[in-house]
């Protein structure tokens, strides 16, 4: 179990990833994302989870320079968008992001959602720019089963992570123990249920118990059931809040409790009926 924001977990490939990061989705560009970054970084933060779409690329890369941490203490993610699927655009839209994000190399690059007919051609671009060397490792984003047993067969490399929504009312289990089969590891997107599962009785009992508060006590559900977690926030004592989990232990009961929560409820798209 990890025992601070700096321990990693070990991908397939051999690569270290941070279990805990910080998610950017829908922070503006300019001020906000910058202060986001700089804020999750001085206080011990390692990994930053940002997307083509996000329009804030260009945010979190002056971030990470005003913040000086040395890039190789760094794990850096980005997403090619669904517009840019296909082998030729993935190489090219990777390069726009590189060059927004100033960086020389990417830590994680991601495919955003699985659209149908071209995220094989896509992956082949990814798997390109990892024997490259550009990439240190290279996964999904939104894959059910049915995608990672397509895109596997054909494959030459395995996704290394497949990042999903992922919360108490949404448990995904059969995904989670097929990557874990597969050697996949998972992460968590929207891990907060965007701040619905805050007031829910159960997980406000079980914060009371440990003295935490509730998105502290699902982000150490996600922990404790091997899943990367990477909630966003702006705010500075938001950030170092979130990431006060390391200190305490959620019981077989309390996990059994937070296991029973599942609805299969999402606050995203179901990828099978995304509008892409």
């Amino acid at each position: 179990m990890p025992q601070n924001l700096q321990d990693t977990t070990t991908l397939h490939n051999g690569v270290k990833m941070p279990w805990f990061g910080l998610g950017v989705f829908k922070v503006q560009e300019g001020s906000e994302v910058v202060e986001s970054v700089k804020a999750a970084l001085k206080n011990g933060y390692k990994s930053i989870d940002t997307a083509a779409v996000y329009k804030n690329e260009e945010g979190v890369g002056q971030g990470i320079k005003e913040a000086g941490v040395p890039r190789e203490e760094l794990f850096i993610t980005t997403k090619v968008w669904n517009s840019d699927q296909g082998y030729e655009s993935t190489l090219k839209a990777f390069e726009t992001s590189m060059e927004k994000l100033g960086l020389d190399y990417l830590d994680l690059y991601l495919i955003h959602w699985p659209v149908a007919g071209k995220y094989k051609e896509t992956w082949k671009a990814l798997e390109k720019l990892y024997k490259d060397g550009r990439v240190r490792a290279i996964g999904v984003s939104n894959f059910h089963v049915h995608h990672l047993k397509d895109l596997i067969t054909d494959a030459e490399i395995t996704p290394m992570v497949n990042q999903v929504e992922y919360h108490p009312h949404l448990a995904q289990t059969e995904l989670l123990e097929f990557c874990k089969a597969e050697g996949i590891q998972m992460e968590a997107w929207s891990p907060l249920k965007q701040g619905e599962l805050l007031s829910d009785p159960t997980i406000v009992e079980i914060a009371e118990k440990h003295k935490k508060s509730p998105a502290q006590v699902i982000l150490r559900w996600d922990l404790q059931n091997e899943v990367v977690t990477i909630p966003k926030s702006i705010k500075e004592h938001r950030i170092i809040e979130n990431a006060d989990i390391f200190e305490f232990e959620l019981s077989v009961d309390d996990m059994d409790r937070l296991n029973s929560l599942n609805k299969n409820e999402r606050v995203g798209p179901d990828p099978d009926n995304f509008d892409f």
